[in-house]
């Protein structure tokens, strides 16, 4: 079960693409864009990837001739940026252990070890990062070793983040910081231990697995994404799938509804996991009833 650790993280920042078996048959399709429509009215929903380097922009222009029709983004939650003191702090002290216990009383010798060894390339120690939760800890060994490997840069949220405040546009959410936040700080939950030790174990191959992944999501290729990251995690993880993919996507289904049959341009941009698959946001709103095109 080598992999369990990365596709949860991979996942988490806002890699992962679900199952290949989707609702929509367009096997010329390009993007991972789609066009849900009811009647004539139209909302936009892009899928994203958080960590792009810059060598990957120019973005799909289907991306940005969307963005370009909107009058409103919809982002999954709004991250603190990095000159929000308060908002930060807050991230902080929601990922870290209470007071009087720490990483060390979650994972095994060997394994702090294997961490210390891995931060030490870093000039860092296990002791620097040992009061943040597992979750936190595996997420920013997964950021160093895209800084490392070159592979770091901006996701596709952020930019379009940036973009819409410099061009006043509406921005909303589909979710709290707090809920982000709970999220994340529950990862790996009982299988401390298992999550950081397989998160060094698979770090070797983050550079290959990250090219794929971006390759597959450029070209709206699902049944390679699937191979690469989710088809292993709904399989090992079923409930950490339920709480991440069914559940959520059961959550914005009726808030993306509401975008129709007001006057606004709505483009929708979350992780693309969530948008392929029997339990994609996609599907369900097939279900109801809306015409779904991929793009």
């Amino acid at each position: 079960m080598k992999n369990f650790s990365i596709h949860k993280l991979l996942f988490s920042l806002g890699l992962a693409v679900s199952s290949v078996t989707t609702v929509v048959a367009d096997t010329d399709s390009q993007t991972s864009v789609w066009k849900v429509s009811n009647g004539e009215d139209a909302v936009y929903v892009g899928g994203t990837i958080h960590i792009l380097p810059i060598s990957e922009f120019p973005l799909p222009s289907e991306f940005t001739d969307i963005y370009e029709q909107a009058d409103t983004l919809v982002f999954e939650a709004k991250m603190p940026d990095p000159s929000d003191i308060e908002g930060q702090k807050k991230m902080m002290a929601g990922l870290a252990y209470a007071e009087g216990k720490s990483l060390k009383d979650d994972v095994s010798e060997e394994t702090y070890q294997a961490l210390n060894a891995y931060l030490s390339n870093f000039g860092a120690t296990a002791d620097q990062l040992a009061r943040f939760k597992p979750g936190m800890v595996a997420s920013m060994l997964v950021a160093m070793e895209a800084q490392r490997s070159q592979m770091a840069g901006q996701g596709v949220d952020a930019y379009f983040m940036q973009l819409a405040a410099r061009d006043g546009k509406a921005s909303e959410y589909l979710e709290s910081l707090d809920f982000q936040i709970n999220m994340l700080a529950n990862m790996g939950a009982g299988e401390e231990d298992r999550l950081i030790s397989e998160t060094l174990e698979t770090l070797p191959e983050l550079e290959d697995m990250l090219k794929s992944t971006i390759k597959a999501w450029r070209e709206g290729d699902t049944e390679q994404i699937d191979e690469l990251v989710v088809d292993t995690f709904k399989r090992e993880s079923p409930t950490s799938y339920d709480d991440v993919f069914t559940k959520r996507n059961q959550n914005w289904l009726p808030q993306i509804e509401a975008m129709f049959g007001d006057e606004d341009q709505e483009f929708v941009l979350v992780g693309a996991g969530h948008l392929v698959g029997d339990d994609s946001v996609i599907a369900l709103l097939e279900a109801k009833g809306y015409k779904v095109e991929q793009m």
